[in-house]
């Protein structure tokens, strides 16, 4: 994960920032061509979204940030071979912040809300395909996200509530 804090240029009409310049990646090694942009928005303070992956050869980057409110945002590598499987980092996205996080290839995806009514975008490096859409279990024990719930259940969809643990999943990477 790289977190990618762009540049916001303000004044008294309000501001402007580049959040995206392929020239720029390229420049700091970071070679993926976006195909599609995502965009969520979560009604509900503590809105839980993933943990999600699609598997090969729809695998995705995801270049993610908030254009309203905040999140925690999650990724959990789940490379089977990598020397970090089933660890995790979290990072707090906020439209405040106006930072963003690069979540690569190999790693399941998701985000808490942290604010009602927010806002998320994010860039993947391949469409979206229903047949290699996957799921991971939020409070998988296995890998034992630190959510910041405070005593709440999380807004979850069917899907999610629904999704296996990870020792379940034949993992593809």
């Amino acid at each position: 994960m790289l977190e990618i804090k762009p540049k916001v240029f303000g004044d008294d009409r309000g501001f402007f920032s580049e959040t995206f310049n392929s020239n720029k990646f390229r420049e700091k090694g970071i070679t993926l061509d976006w195909v599609q942009d995502n965009q969520s928005l979560s009604r509900e303070k503590y809105t839980l979204r993933g943990l999600h992956y699609q598997e090969p050869p729809f695998a995705q980057a995801k270049l993610v940030r908030v254009l309203r409110g905040r999140i925690l945002d999650v990724a959990v590598d789940i490379r089977k071979d990598s020397p970090t499987f089933r660890q995790w980092v979290t990072l707090e996205l906020s439209a405040e912040e106006f930072n963003q996080i690069l979540v690569p290839i190999g790693f399941a995806h998701g985000f808490l809300t942290l604010e009602p009514d927010t806002e998320v975008l994010y860039k993947v490096s391949a469409p979206y395909s229903a047949a290699h859409d996957r799921s991971i279990r939020f409070d998988d024990p296995d890998i034992a996200v630190q959510w910041p719930l405070a005593d709440h259940a999380p807004v979850l969809s069917t899907k999610d509530a629904a999704a296996p643990v990870l020792r379940e999943i034949a993992v593809p990477f």
